[in-house]
């Protein structure tokens, strides 16, 4: 009797330790025993599970959803919330629970949550810790497996997943004469970046969204009194929370829109029902973000880019709300007339020395004004559509032609498995997207429970791998006699004599 090869681990590395990757590399470690499954997490900074969402040390920054709707596992969304009661944190912050009973912890709160989860994963060895910069990505001549150099050394690896952290934002241009000015914070979230601010400077934060409010209440709780202005194209302020949570309302699912002209006006009709429901309007959104990916898949390509330039920021203003304690920072500041917001568009800047010159044409206005400021800060979202040409590893494999960006400029182009996309519009086996940068195939994917569920079903693809092939040796020998045995879509046929199909 043949005895059967020896059975040698798949070996996954994971481009990115925020929450994408170690929310997978967690999924991944539960379901697979070490022996079969070798994972590497790649990620420059000291602990995985933070990034940039969830690392920062700064009390104000606050999870923007409820302790209660935030989970690393999709099934038990109760999960962080049970952590945290026995955690001791909240304890610790007297201001995280709000007046209605929910809890908004601090953002590192929920990072050391999700470091904790994986903490005996990476004890016993089913998850290592790769302590670099991924700065570049090569595929075996043989299209066999992966070769991925870092700062800390190369990783070789059967399977590549990219779950990169969101680009910084770009410099408008602008601003860009302001770029080396003492005065410009052109990374908000760096380490003390606010510190240098007085507290009577004058301050200019381009844009008005979630990361634009997170500045406000930093320089608040700093002790900043002074004039901060809020600027954005449209002038819109994220939204709050209500008072009261309520279920998701409507149904958009059952009958999707296939026009985004069609997709607002059943919005607007199911706002409407909810107030003669007296149902608050976050309950709409709450339904729109849970049956997001059924109203994407139904769209076609031309009204998603149409959606994605006429809606998104619309969408993100109600979608993306902040944390009520912030709220309150910038509705008290408003009312004392030290914050304010306004729409228009920028024009130039000029580093005077003495004070940042800014102009600048208000929407619907004709007339240039000209204000100056002791500080510019700019938080105008991540680079989405840089993220090919500013993440080292995206670049290499770009360069490669075996990624390329998606149509509507949000990320990376997958196929319905998550599968990066080709130059050659062919899924490239071997290499998964995890994270925000698939959005541009599922729509809705930069709230955390949407990116937990994507991480749990990409973690299902890649055990439908390990769990379908007796021997990685074996399924080595097919690759190289051009088999690319993981891009198979179904498990094998059950025979007497263990046979690798494709």
């Amino acid at each position: 009797m043949n005895a059967l090869p020896p059975v040698s681990r798949l070996r996954v590395a994971i481009i990115g330790g925020g929450f994408s990757g170690a929310a997978l590399a967690w999924h991944l470690a539960r379901a697979h025993r070490p022996e079969r499954l070798s994972i590497s997490v790649i990620e420059p900074r000291p602990t995985l599970g933070g990034g940039l969402a969830y690392s920062s040390e700064e009390p104000s920054h606050r999870v923007n959803v409820p302790a209660v709707r935030m989970s690393i596992a999709p099934d038990d969304p109760q999960h962080f919330a049970r952590w945290l009661a026995g955690s001791g944190e909240l304890e610790r912050d007297a201001d995280a629970i709000w007046k209605n009973g929910d809890a908004y912890p601090r953002r590192r709160v929920f990072g050391r949550y999700v470091a904790e989860h994986l903490a005996p994963y990476l004890a016993s060895g089913a998850v290592r810790h790769v302590g670099g910069l991924a700065t570049g990505v090569t595929r075996e001549a043989n299209g066999a497996g992966w070769a991925v150099q870092t700062s800390a050394g190369p990783v070789i690896a059967d399977i590549v997943v990219l779950a990169a952290t969101h680009p910084a934002p770009a410099i408008p241009a602008a601003l860009a004469s302001l770029a080396e000015a003492p005065g410009f914070v052109a990374d908000p979230y760096a380490a003390s970046a606010l510190a240098r601010i007085e507290p009577d400077a004058s301050v200019l934060i381009v844009g008005s969204g979630l990361t634009s409010a997170d500045m406000i209440a930093e320089l608040d709780r700093r002790g900043h009194r002074g004039r901060a202005l809020a600027l954005s194209r449209r002038g819109l302020r994220s939204r709050g929370h209500p008072d009261v949570r309520g279920e998701p309302f409507g149904d958009f699912a059952s009958a999707p829109a296939t026009s985004a002209l069609g997709l607002l006006g059943k919005i607007r009709v199911t706002l409407a029902a909810a107030r003669e429901a007296n149902v608050n309007w976050q309950s709409v959104f709450d339904q729109l973000r849970l049956q997001g990916p059924v109203l994407w898949a139904a769209l076609a390509p031309s009204e998603r880019a149409r959606l994605v330039r006429r809606l998104r920021v619309f969408w993100d203003v109600h979608r993306f709300r902040i944390a009520p304690q912030i709220a309150s920072v910038l509705d008290r500041r408003k009312a004392a007339g030290t914050f304010d917001t306004i729409a228009a568009r920028l024009v130039a800047s000029n580093d005077e020395g003495e004070n940042l010159a800014v102009s600048f044409q208000r929407r619907g206005q004709t007339r240039i004004e000209t204000a100056r400021f002791d500080a510019v800060i700019n938080t105008t979202g991540p680079a989405h559509g840089r993220a090919l040409q500013l993440n080292p590893a995206l670049r290499s494999l770009a360069e490669a032609g075996l990624i390329r960006v998606d149509a509507y400029g949000l990320g990376i182009e997958t196929n319905l498995d998550s599968r990066a996309i080709g130059r050659d519009g062919e899924a490239v086996a071997g290499l998964f997207v995890a994270g925000p940068l698939a959005r541009g195939t599922f729509g809705e994917l930069m709230g955390l429970p949407e990116v937990a569920r994507h991480a749990q079903m990409v973690a299902t693809e890649i055990a439908r791998l390990v769990d379908g092939f007796p021997s990685v040796e074996a399924v080595g020998a097919n690759a190289s006699a051009g088999q690319n045995w993981y891009f198979r879509p179904k498990r094998p046929p059950k025979t007497e004599n263990p046979t690798l199909y494709i």
